[in-house]
Formats: structure tokens, C-alpha cells, sequence
């Protein structure tokens, strides 16, 4: 994958899978293998082990990585392609349907 147009941080929405159309802020990215973490989507059940930092163990929840095609980008409550502009010879992203340069 070449450059990632979803970064941490961002807000997005979900258009495939079991949380279609729930939105979540991105915690992390994978560009390698091109799936993302997001806040409070695709939670999955995980059965630990008592550690040093979880002393007690059991069954915790935590977000599993979803494909980033199932995702898209939110700019002002609006889901958005997103493309790129060279401006003052850097490369920023803008999103497609205002055409706005997005932070």
C-alpha cells in the first residue's frame, strides 16, 4: 500500500461488516497489512492469562483491526473520499466531495 489516507486520529465511519454505520476515532494503523483500530468498533472477547498487570486474568474486551475498505472518512459529519494536492510543496490530503484540505 502506498501512502495511507486514513491516519491515527481521524474520524470514521464504518460502510461494511457487523458495526455498519457506527463512527469511532482511529487509535491505530498497520499500513503493511492496510487495517486500522478504532475506538469502540469491532470489540472481540479475548480470554487472558493473571500477569504482573492483570493479576486477577479472565475474559477482557478489546477493538480488533478491521480492513480499511470498510471504512470511511469523516470530515464535518460527512462521509468522504479522500485525495491528494501538492500546497507549498508539501502533500496534504483533501477531501473529495468539499474539496477542503483536511488537518
Amino acid at each position: 500500500m502506498a501512502t495511507m489516507k486514513i491516519k491515527k486520529g481521524d474520524m470514521v465511519r464504518v460502510i461494511a461488516g457487523a458495526d455498519k454505520n457506527n463512527e469511532g476515532k482511529v487509535l491505530s494503523v498497520d499500513p503493511k497489512k492496510g487495517r486500522l483500530v478504532v475506538e469502540g468498533i469491532n470489540i472481540v472477547k479475548k480470554h487472558t492469562k493473571p500477569s504482573m498487570t492483570n493479576q486477577a486474568g479472565g475474559i477482557i474486551e478489546e477493538e480488533a483491526p478491521i480492513d480499511i475498505s470498510n471504512v470511511m472518512l469523516l470530515v464535518d459529519g460527512k462521509t468522504t473520499r479522500v485525495g491528494f494536492k501538492i500546497e507549498d510543496g508539501k502533500k496534504v490530503r483533501v477531501a473529495k466531495a468539499s474539496g477542503e484540505v483536511i488537518k
